[in-house]
């Protein structure tokens, strides 16, 4: 045992993270398995067993069988817990359960939470992680309580109360999963204003970050006393949703109410009230770009995320009115910058392997289509066009493995390997020409 933690205390962060969720994928995919989790007129194979846990926590909502029709209330339980501990992060987890048993938390515990999280300093993480946990506690008891009011009145209590938790867990923690049945979405309430509503601000809230949400607490709203953090989140965040809801309503025949909603969900929710299969090109290609970019840092989403997107369009602001990169009176350094471009070439080149599997996995279906659905994996979305369940499973296995790289991200994963210090010794520069 000693040996044991001597040799994961070696391990890098990143490596650990990325460990803890491929092994909790695996508990999931062996519980959904169990004949307690299936339903005695369905069968449920290994492959789908597993695209079901590892999309559950990696809380994407892309789903190879209908949650519903597949899985007992027990397995929908198991389905729930998956997404919780996705969304909130299996480090989180832990440290909430270390503290919950009065134990203190190690130095090696804050640093994971600090990688999980997100988060610059190591300081204060015990104080961090139960904000979290009693965040995400308020706000979904209250989109809960906000669902069941819609829910109550179609079905009996029992199931409303079911179907209200298990919605508030899946929208807060931006996981598209539903238990409606017959691969429905939220499609019967297209044009419900309330459980519309509900959800876009539960998947609002869990996109933007706890940071963000601790911060315009502390601040009372006063975006002047704001961190810079929090600014570029928030500006970034109001953008996205405007541009993604004018372009949409553009484009498809929905209302706005519609255009707003899935403006929203694709920044990584996954939930639809509308067909998507039959969007046009334009639409497809707007919600492509939406679930690319995902939500923000320290948040339940996915995505190259929303800060990223802003360094790079600072970056190109800078290149034409000669300026230092910078906004908001605070200036960006080289470093993030640098990180921004590997994040985003990185999770680039990661969609356009994938999606070049998928084209030669499946060559009846379309490119845009296959583009779709390998985005929707990387930005851990959920969104699709209905092709999903027809997939074969080397094609599952793929957005499986998309999923995975989606959720515990490109950073954390490239830190997998890194475990020692960059060379003191530098060469000497020169010019080189380019473009």
């Amino acid at each position: 045992m000693r040996q044991i933690s001597l040799f994961i205390k070696k391990q890098p962060p990143g490596r650990l993270i990325a460990v803890g969720f491929a092994l909790v994928i695996l508990l999931g995919t062996l519980l959904l398995l169990l004949p307690v989790s299936v339903r005695e007129d369905a069968s449920v194979s290994f492959i789908d067993a597993l695209f079901t846990s590892t999309s559950a926590v990696c809380v994407t909502g892309l789903i190879a069988i209908d949650v519903a029709d597949h899985f007992t209330i027990f397995g929908q339980a198991v389905v729930a817990i998956l997404i919780q501990v996705g969304g909130l992060g299996v480090t989180s987890i832990g440290a909430g359960l270390i503290l919950a048993a009065r134990k203190r938390l190690g130095m090696k515990g804050r640093v994971l939470v600090k990688e999980a999280l997100n988060v610059d300093g190591a300081k204060g993480m015990v104080r961090l992680v139960k904000s979290v946990l009693l965040m995400t506690l308020c706000f979904e008891v209250v989109g809960a309580a906000l669902s069941f009011v819609v829910f109550s009145q179609d079905y009996a209590t029992g199931d409303a109360v079911r179907l209200s938790l298990f919605h508030s867990i899946a929208a807060f923690n931006n996981s598209g999963f539903d238990i409606l049945g017959g691969l429905r979405n939220l499609i019967p309430y297209q044009g419900d204003v309330l459980l519309n509503l509900t959800t876009a601000g539960l998947i609002i809230f869990g996109g933007i970050g706890f940071l963000v949400i601790l911060d315009v607490g502390k601040k009372r709203f006063n975006f002047k006393k704001f961190t810079f953090h929090t600014k570029v989140v928030l500006t970034t965040t109001l953008f996205l949703l405007v541009a993604g809801t004018l372009l949409l309503k553009a484009t498809e025949d929905v209302t706005w109410l519609g255009a707003f909603f899935q403006s929203v969900s694709a920044r990584t929710a996954g939930f639809s009230t509308y067909p998507i299969g039959e969007f046009t090109d334009a639409g497809l290609f707007t919600l492509i770009l939406l679930m690319f970019v995902g939500a923000s840092p320290g948040s339940t989403g996915g995505g190259i995320k929303t800060t990223t997107f802003f360094v790079l369009i600072q970056e190109v602001r800078s290149l034409f009115t000669k300026r230092h990169i910078g906004a908001f009176r605070r200036s960006i350094s080289m470093e993030t910058l640098g990180k921004a471009f590997l994040i985003t070439l990185l999770s680039l080149l990661l969609v356009c392997a994938g999606t070049f599997l998928l084209c030669i996995l499946e060559p009846d279906l379309t490119f845009l289509q296959l583009l779709f659905e390998e985005v929707s994996a990387f930005g851990t979305v959920g969104l699709s066009t209905g092709i999903t369940p027809g997939l074969g499973w080397p094609a599952k296995l793929v957005l499986i493995i998309t999923m995975f790289a989606g959720r515990v991200g490109m950073f954390t994963l490239l830190s997998m390997w890194i475990d020692r210090l960059a060379p003191a010794a530098r060469y000497t520069e020169e010019s080189l020409t380019v473009g």
